[in-house]
């Protein structure tokens, strides 16, 4: 019931919150920052207001474009570094994520990605976590997040 409260606000404030002077709100759908992913059909960011809407990201080198090896540790670690480009992109850092949703393609890779995971989030952001059969690509991990630039 909870998350139902949470998409409705999501989307109320999507179209229709105002800011203190009144006016509307803009939503801006950001480019990549990776020149290899200009022309994938998804933002890597989605403003609205100060808050910044993160598209999933697996462990891909990105510039070889291939998953790194080496196991869930590796690719939780890629996934993390990527997230933090793109928040870097945006003048935007670890400790201004709010909220992630992370999805394993095993949940028996829970303990040793959440070795990894804390190591970024000290602030410990609210957090989703859930299995899932099939991520894009072979990938062990995806996360997405929500972060609030002050």
């Amino acid at each position: 019931m909870k998350k139902i409260y949470l998409l409705i606000i999501v989307v109320t404030c999507l179209f229709g919150c105002k800011n203190n002077s009144g006016s509307d709100i803009s939503v801006i759908f950001h480019e990549t920052h990776e020149p290899k992913k200009t022309n994938a059909p998804f933002s890597d960011a989605v403003q609205v207001g100060n808050l910044y809407f993160l598209s999933g990201q697996v462990g891909m080198d990105h510039s070889t474009r291939k998953l790194v090896t080496g196991g869930i540790q590796q690719e939780t670690k890629q996934t993390l570094e990527n997230i933090k480009a793109v928040l870097k992109h945006h003048d935007l850092n670890m400790s201004d994520v709010v909220k992630c949703t992370v999805i394993l393609s095993d949940i028996d890779d829970f303990s040793a990605f959440n070795e990894v995971y804390k190591t970024y989030f000290p602030q410990k952001p609210a957090r989703t976590t859930f299995a899932a059969k099939g991520l894009a690509v072979g990938a062990k991990i995806e996360i997405e997040c929500i972060a609030v630039k002050n």
